[in-house]
């Protein structure tokens, strides 16, 4: 992936890479009408980290955090005030180091998980100021025509979960594929920024 300029949060780093920071992100998941809908949730533009850009809701896991899993939960509810039940099923879906090119880096374990019924999102207006179901297709097509800010994480993310038709496909699928840590590279070559994932041409040169 070639960008004129890092997206925001991946300003470059061009001293000693910084050490990722763990972090957790859920993937929520309900049947529409056109099949399985993603819930987004948009950053506050305000912020220097990834301000503007719809995600899935996560962040950094806390000390008293029981694992990446409880960090998901719980950010599922400070940024979109939607709560699990107890007995909700979180499937390991995908891990992204951020590149050692850049500097604010996270290593985020992504889960998906079924919304409970008639889970409608709502933001407090300061982290997150907006949030959507939206098929991952359309998502995707909508950042293309630069109508939605996306970062490369949810990118690829959203384009493995456009794979599945329905929530139970892609929970399936979910459980039987292993989770392979991904941690692309930045590239620069006269001005201009790559984004390469491992086993791309480039990304093992010096």
């Amino acid at each position: 992936m070639r960008v004129n300029r890092p997206p925001p949060g991946e300003e470059l780093n061009f001293g000693k890479a910084v050490t990722p920071r763990p972090a957790a992100s859920l993937i929520l998941l309900r049947e529409g009408s056109g099949g399985a809908e993603v819930l987004l949730v948009q950053r506050n533009p305000e912020q220097k980290f990834m301000g503007g850009a719809w995600v899935f809701p996560g962040g950094g896991v806390h000390a008293d955090d029981d694992g990446p899993a409880a960090t998901a939960v719980r950010e599922l509810e400070e940024e979109a005030g939607l709560r699990l039940p107890p007995d909700a099923e979180l499937v390991p879906f995908a891990r992204w180091i951020a590149p050692e090119q850049v500097t604010v880096r996270f290593d985020t374990w992504f889960f998906v998980a079924a919304a409970p019924p008639q889970a409608e999102p709502h933001v407090d207006g300061s982290e997150c100021v907006d949030a959507r179901w939206i098929r991952p297709a359309d998502a995707l097509a909508a950042h293309r025509r630069d109508a939605l800010l996306l970062v490369f994480p949810t990118i690829k993310n959203l384009e493995r979960l456009a794979e599945t038709g329905s929530v139970a496909e892609t929970l399936a699928a979910a459980r039987e594929r292993p989770v392979v840590a991904v941690q692309p590279r930045v590239v620069v070559r006269d001005n201009d920024a790559s984004v390469l994932l491992p086993g791309e041409p480039g990304y093992d040169d010096p």
